[in-house]
């Protein structure tokens, strides 16, 4: 192994300082004649204690949170280090090593992040040294589209977008549909609260999510393709504009990909950051062009998408896992993973990705230390607005379509945050049923006008001037709008109110009564 030092440059910890850091450390290493190695990777995990830095030597990788005392006195000590030829045993100033026995390190199981952390998410080259595109290549000299999506099929991959359709049943449907022209889009238009999931993908593997896309491509005969990001995520545009340049110039994307005769190409489409462009009727309108807004199904995308041609659309880190899956084969891809951003009130946050099935409490009590300053967990949001929130008592449930479905929520994309027992539930209601008044498109009465006056009944409840009619009132109009309304956005909205209700019912009672809060 080169010796050298591998810095986080994912939007977290270019916040705290990391592209800084790097810039200065490889200068120092320039500088000198150790044949130091100093790139920039993806994300390494633990966002919380970033910026975080990975010391590279014979004897093995070290990751060190750095602390904001340490950022100036890095690069000085950097240069002393090299002098004496010590990096093997260098600890920097207010640096915390976090072992890989760890649980938030060790407990997982990276599939659709193996790279990530790794590699330069600029490099092509290391990305192919690292695996990149030998799937695509395999596919291509198989030459047998059908038996790609029947391995699909037979792994139970299911979306990782919210859904959870099974992967295999869509590209069939799409692979089915008469004609020459199809389309294949990648939903990166991650907008719940607290979800960084496909960010740190596309910021640090750009090229899992393309060769992923391309082999969908080839397995449902789409000759075109796009990739609709949204615009609050700059630094994944501007890695996945640099990886689809590098991939059309090396064969990977255009006229022959592979030098196989197979033609698929890819444009990113940038969003304006509208929620309901997260489903994908309303995705199809915005990337032609028009206002972002869902229509009614059928017709499915799969029948009838961009531009009137058949579409298939999985989001980040359904493709991501294509490559992976194809090269462990069905026995040992197992069940697969999830990865899921994990914030909160917990001791760690970040990004994990786990076994399918791992159980909440594992994640939330081993993995990321349980909360902090000798609180309780009260409840775990998942699914973002179109989820809920699912109590400490059920901590054990395994994280799976099924098990959360029972309890109320979804997974949903992979969005995580861990309240403890200072949370008020029915305020966290409100919070998101704002969120989902503000996102809606307005085009169904149901959603526009229902979000509203079911956010004006929680305001109401938590000024103390609900009463128990308000109450079944509410709860009423939480049936209504999820039955009524046109798209996911609406008939998700009262999620985390009926799941507050469900496992929180006591928040809401209490508030009845002027003089007490739960």
């Amino acid at each position: 192994m080169r010796s050298g030092l591998r810095f986080c440059t994912s939007t977290s910890c270019r916040s705290r300082g990391s592209e800084g850091l790097l810039q200065h450390c490889a200068a120092v290493a320039r500088q000198g004649e150790a044949g130091l190695s100093v790139k920039g990777v993806g994300c390494l995990g633990p966002c919380s204690e970033g910026p975080l830095m990975v010391i590279d030597t014979e004897a093995g990788s070290r990751l060190m949170a750095l602390e904001h005392s340490a950022l100036e006195s890095l690069p000085t000590e950097l240069e002393t280090t090299l002098s004496r030829g010590a990096l093997i045993a260098w600890q920097p100033s207010g640096s915390r090593e976090i072992l890989p026995e760890e649980p938030f390190l060790a407990l997982q199981r990276r599939l659709v992040l193996a790279q990530c952390g790794r590699i330069d998410p600029e490099s092509l080259e290391e990305a192919e040294a690292a695996g990149a595109y030998l799937q695509l290549r395999r596919v291509l000299q198989e030459n047998d589209p059908l038996a790609i999506i029947e391995r699909v099929r037979r792994s139970g991959l299911r979306g990782r977008g919210g859904a959870g359709y099974p992967t295999g049943l869509k590209w069939a449907a799409v692979a089915a549909m008469p004609g020459d022209s199809k389309v294949v889009v990648c939903n990166a238009d991650e907008g719940d609260p607290g979800a960084f999931m496909d960010r740190t993908v596309m910021e640090g593997d750009p090229h899992t999510l393309l060769e992923g896309m391309v082999i969908a491509a080839f397995a449902v005969g789409a000759e075109r393709g796009w990739i609709y990001v949204r615009g609050e995520y700059p630094l994944a545009i501007e890695r996945l504009r640099r990886g689809i340049e590098q991939a059309r110039q090396s064969g990977w994307l255009g006229g022959s990909v592979g030098a196989s005769g197979f033609r698929f190409d890819l444009e990113l489409r940038v969003g304006a950051g509208a929620y309901v462009c997260g489903e994908e009727t309303a995705l199809i309108h915005s990337i032609e062009g028009r206002r972002g807004v869902p229509r009614p199904r059928p017709p499915f995308p799969a029948e009838q998408g961009v531009h009137g041609f058949p579409t298939l659309i999985n989001n980040v880190e359904t493709f991501a896992n294509i490559p992976a899956l194809l090269r462990l084969g069905l026995e040992a891809y197992g069940q697969g993973t999830k990865v899921f951003s994990l914030t909160g009130h917990v001791q760690r946050s970040g990004v994990v990705e786990v076994p399918m099935g791992t159980s909440l409490r594992t994640i939330v009590e081993t993995m990321a230390g349980g909360p902090k300053n000798g609180h309780q967990i009260k409840a775990v949001q998942t699914g973002g607005p179109s989820g809920g929130c699912v109590p400490a008592s059920h901590l054990d449930t395994p994280v799976d379509y099924d098990s959360l479905r029972e309890l109320g929520t979804i997974m949903g994309s992979g969005g995580m945050v861990v309240m403890d027992d200072t949370t008020d539930m029915v305020d966290l209601a409100a919070f998101f049923m704002a969120f989902c008044r503000e996102e809606s498109c307005g085009k169904c009465i149901p959603c526009r006008c229902g979000t509203v006056q079911l956010e004006i009944l929680l305001r109401k409840l938590l000024a103390g001037q609900g009463t128990g009619s308000d109450l079944s009132q509410l709860e009423s109009l939480c049936h209504t709008v999820k039955e009524a309304s046109l798209c996911g956005l609406g008939q998700n909205a009262p999620n985390p109110v009926l799941s507050s209700l469900r496992h929180y019912r006591g928040d809401f009672l209490a508030l009845l009564q002027r003089d007490r809060r739960p």
